[in-house]
């Protein structure tokens, strides 16, 4: 068992490994150059092929090929590096004090919850905007928790608990 597991780690560590090398190669301008002269050397070869279907089905099947592996590992890729900026924003906001720890793993919420969230920082963004406007500060903590206390109050009285606000805080 542990030497598939051993296996396991080093298959995901190689894949992870191409990856990020066929992601970072991908997104070179020298690598764009290279891809725009190999369609101009194939277009230029057309007359020498006659366009036949041949000639077609080549570019055809070797871009399609291409595009349908760097699908897979660009997307790997970010899911890497996203994940990895998750981790290090959930640290700061860990780390701040007065920061709202209900905000750490945010993106897990569901799509109504995350909708009310921009809502309310959109309010605060506007407020902080007015302020500034009239010559005031605009640092302010908004009590989050206790909107959410107090908009889950109003669901359960209404009868209307969605689930929302069941996440831990």
């Amino acid at each position: 068992m542990q030497t598939h597991e051993r296996n396991g780690r080093k298959l995901h560590s190689l894949f992870t490994r191409l990856a990020n090398e066929t992601s970072h190669l991908a997104g070179r301008a020298a690598t764009f150059a290279v891809m725009c002269i190999a369609v101009i050397v194939w277009a230029i070869a057309g007359p020498f092929f006659d366009f036949s279907d041949s000639w077609q089905l080549t570019i055809n099947t070797g871009t399609t090929i291409l595009t349908f592996l760097m699908v897979f590992l660009i997307q790997a890729t970010q899911n890497r590096d996203s994940a990895a900026i998750q981790i290090k924003l959930d640290e700061i906001i860990r780390a701040l004090e007065g920061a709202h720890n209900a905000m750490i793993d945010l993106e897990e919420m569901d799509e109504d919850d995350l909708i009310e969230m921009r809502a309310n920082y959109l309010a605060l963004a506007e407020r902080a905007h007015l302020a500034l406007k009239r010559g005031k500060v605009d640092t302010d903590v908004p009590d989050l928790e206790e909107k959410r206390r107090r908009r889950g109050r109003g669901r359960r009285q209404n009868g209307r608990n969605h689930g929302h606000g069941k996440r831990p805080a």
